[in-house]
């Protein structure tokens, strides 16, 4: 009989915890995803992206903002001049493009399954940061099957 106790929901829960976060830390956080998110969506229904809009967008400060502006410029996800203009790189357009794929595989999902529009969308937003690129394939893939079996 062995002296260890035998697994349990609460000690697998614990070591899929450890596990998850024994990974170094990944490139970018998910507040600088959500800037270059903003800042594409901006640039998509205006034509530019402003501080100031980036300030309304996400509630935060100007200076957070041109301090997170200068963190994704040293990374080489935007090209960002002081009281100049925003300009997302092709990396950071990139990423951009894919947090939306995201979020709108994960909106859609959410509203085939019942949820309505609002809080789809909302739910999305909190989880789009997180989903490894294997689960977001099989969405695709599922999402694809499920629209092909509707139409």
């Amino acid at each position: 009989m062995s002296n260890y106790p035998l697994p349990t929901r609460e000690t697998s829960n614990i070591d899929s915890i450890k596990r998850v976060n024994s990974f170094q830390r990944k490139e970018r956080t998910d507040r600088m995803e959500d800037y270059l998110e903003i800042i594409y969506e901006l640039v998509q229904q205006k034509g530019y992206a402003t501080s100031v809009d980036i300030t309304e967008c996400l509630n935060v400060s100007a200076p957070s903002v041109t301090k997170m502006m200068r963190r994704l410029d040293l990374k080489g996800y935007l090209e960002y001049e002081k009281y100049r203009g925003i300009r997302l790189t092709n990396q950071g357009k990139a990423v951009a493009e894919n947090i939306k794929k995201r979020h709108k595989l994960l909106t859609e999902f959410f509203k085939i399954i019942g949820v309505s529009e609002d809080i789809a969308i909302q739910d999305a937003e909190g989880i789009e940061h997180h989903l490894h690129a294997e689960t977001l394939e099989k969405l695709e893939k599922f999402l694809g099957s499920v629209n092909e079996y509707r139409n």
